[in-house]
């Protein structure tokens, strides 16, 4: 399946104190406020769920971690492919799929609201917005489990580890405040 691209993000790239490499350390670390990216808009407020937190301290279990490779390939498989512009008329439409399909922010919206459902804790699970490996904007989501956090991707099944990926992280939600996003610039070109 060929990644859809977002609107292109404006991205002041500034150094920050980050402590990802691109030796493969197991988090993104990611401490510095930044805006949410065009399209996060009212999302928290149309899914209570999307910007959840239910104070679980655990990290995600290997018993997630399969879960969650399974949910990622049924939402892959189910779901097409399809532009916000194609279908809304506009570029950055943040929702769940419709029965025509959604574009990368719409396949990380169903994944997360169906591990929410399976007992996965919310603030375990992130969205990203990454630049993919042509430098097209992307979104993933990212499972953080106690021995780093993993990508689930519209564009591959295989759930890997962040800094496997080949991305670079723009930004990601803040697990301590989900509404709110944190600067990452790790990982692909800022390495």
């Amino acid at each position: 399946m060929a990644a859809v691209t977002l609107a292109c993000l404006a991205v002041v790239l500034t150094p920050t104190p980050l402590h990802a490499s691109a030796d493969g350390e197991s988090f993104i670390q990611a401490d510095k406020p930044i805006a949410p990216p065009d399209g996060f808009a009212g999302l928290c407020d149309r899914y209570r769920w999307a910007c959840a937190r239910n104070g679980g301290g655990n990290g995600a279990s290997s018993d997630d971690v399969k879960l969650a490779g399974k949910i990622n390939r049924q939402v892959n498989r189910s779901t097409h492919s399809i532009s916000d512009r194609r279908q809304y008329g506009r570029e950055e439409v943040w929702a769940l799929p419709t029965a025509r399909g959604g574009d990368c922010e719409d396949f990380v919206l169903l994944k997360k609201r169906e591990l929410i459902r399976h007992g996965v804790a919310p603030e375990r699970l992130l969205i990203a917005t990454v630049l993919d490996r042509k430098r097209g904007s992307h979104a993933v989501l990212v499972l953080r489990t106690d021995q780093g956090d993993m990508v689930l991707d519209n564009v591959r099944n295989q759930i890997l580890p962040w800094w496997r990926t080949g991305y670079s992280f723009i930004r990601i939600q803040n697990p301590s405040r989900p509404t709110q996003w944190s600067a990452a610039l790790v990982g692909g070109v800022f390495r």
